[in-house]
């Protein structure tokens, strides 16, 4: 069940995204073009004319190579260095950073929508059309396409719109001898209890299901039971270690296996005064794919409308718990009651896709699975907890390595490490964000 009102929905379709992302970048070359693209598009600028790639786009749609649209357009596609994943496109004046997976883009300080996130294939780099035919003409002035004719045009400078310009970040040297680490940035994981005043922050921590709801067991074919509900306050716990250990103040939905209502985590998130929010879930392969036992990896919702088939299902795999209670939310059809949790929630859309674009970041360095992205749909348990929110699904229970590794002490205390350290960068983040 998916509980996002009309005008939830509207700011949904404006698009919110994952923070800034980095400003040291190389220079992307050429790579060899997949096989099956379709019928290349045609760039003018000025006299000169260039085809860029097409493929289909495997989320429905076509998608550009990212590299030789830039070049066409006047610009150049730069990858960040220091964080894998993630590119600058620039084009006269304007830069959009843009990352593998994700289906946004940041301009400035604004955060916009992609029709599609960013994949790659073959080796290059492929953004959606929408990039083209929407997100450049609306950030700044030149750039326009014909979709029938598969042509775009950049007939003038682009130049930015007027926006606050993003706060300047200290670049990350990439050395000459790849020996040489880059210096990290150490600012980012400043004792977060020593800001706001020295007020200390505080971090909600949710195991995900509990009691009579064991949510998924898996694994498919082979190998000892798992249980969705104990992996989850396992992690969980050793989360809440973690973050101690880091100065933060942890507040726990549960500590035993025992059910708390989705409605009620958001309230006990909100009554403990909670700077974020994180709940912590296990997946579950669709049946009906064609290889269940095999589906592998992590992924992290924020708040929003579902886009996708498979949001939708993980949305619904994990609003089911609701079978399980037996309370009535009396307040739940009051409709100023829910505008007004609307306009809350909304209010930390932006900063729940940061956080989760964090999150989703740290565990790439230590899972064995792939990244599944960032992603979005309408969660009950994060609808009620008016702070930034996001829901991790850590891996798939359904697959029996998977199950295995979310089950062994030491992967889960790894992971807990590199998901407290997402929370201490976002909390500085932000805190330098508020403070100026």
């Amino acid at each position: 069940m998916t509980i996002v009102g009309r005008g939830f929905r509207a700011l949904c379709a404006i698009g919110w995204v994952v923070g800034a992302l980095g400003a040291a970048a190389t220079t992307v070359t050429a790579q060899a073009q997949p096989t099956g693209a379709l019928a290349p598009f045609t760039v003018r600028l000025g006299e000169r004319v260039r085809a860029v790639s097409v493929i289909a786009h495997p989320e429905g749609g076509l998608a550009l190579r990212a590299d030789a649209l830039a070049e066409a357009l006047g610009g150049q596609l730069l990858r960040d260095a220091a964080r894998p994943g993630r590119y600058r496109f620039e084009v006269g004046a304007v830069g959009l950073d843009i990352e593998q997976g994700v289906a946004f883009a940041i301009v400035a300080d604004d955060t916009l929508p992609l029709a599609a996130s960013v994949v790659r294939r073959a080796g290059a780099l492929y953004v959606p059309l929408s990039l083209a035919a929407d997100l450049l003409p609306r950030v700044g002035t030149g750039v326009m396409i014909d979709a029938d004719k598969r042509e775009i045009r950049r007939f003038a400078p682009v130049v930015a719109s007027k926006r606050t310009p993003a706060p300047a970040r200290r670049p990350v040297t990439v050395p000459d001898n790849p020996s040489v680490k880059a210096e990290p940035d150490r600012t980012a994981v400043r004792p977060p209890e020593a800001r706001s005043g020295g007020r200390q922050r505080v971090v909600v921590v949710d195991a995900g299901h509990g009691g009579p709801d064991n949510g998924m067991s898996g694994p498919i074919g082979a190998g000892p039971k798992v249980y969705e509900k104990r992996i989850t306050l396992a992690v969980s716990k050793q989360l809440q270690r973690a973050l101690e250990a880091r100065g933060v103040k942890v507040v726990m939905t549960r500590t035993t296996d025992t059910l708390i209502a989705l409605a009620d985590r958001g309230r006990i998130a909100n009554e403990a005064k909670g700077d974020l929010f994180l709940s912590i879930h296990v997946n579950a392969a669709n049946p009906r794919w064609q290889n269940p036992g095999g589906a592998r990896g992590f992924e992290t919702y924020f708040l929003a409308e579902a886009k996708t088939e498979d949001e939708r299902r993980v949305a619904a795999m994990e609003n089911e718990v609701v079978k399980f209670e037996t309370k009535a939310d009396v307040g739940g059809d009051d409709p100023l009651g829910f505008i007004m949790r609307d306009m809350a929630q909304n209010e930390h859309l932006r900063e729940s896709a940061r956080l989760a674009q964090l999150v989703q970041s740290g565990m790439r360095t230590v899972h064995p699975g792939p990244s599944r992205g960032v992603k979005q749909a309408g969660f009950m348990v994060l609808v009620r907890a008016f702070m930034p929110a996001v829901l991790v699904e850590i891996g798939f229970g359904t697959n029996r390595n998977e199950a295995a590794y979310m089950t062994a002490p030491e992967r889960q205390a790894e992971l807990a490490d590199k998901l407290a350290d997402a929370v201490i960068r976002y909390l500085a983040e932000y805190e330098r964000k508020v403070s100026g």
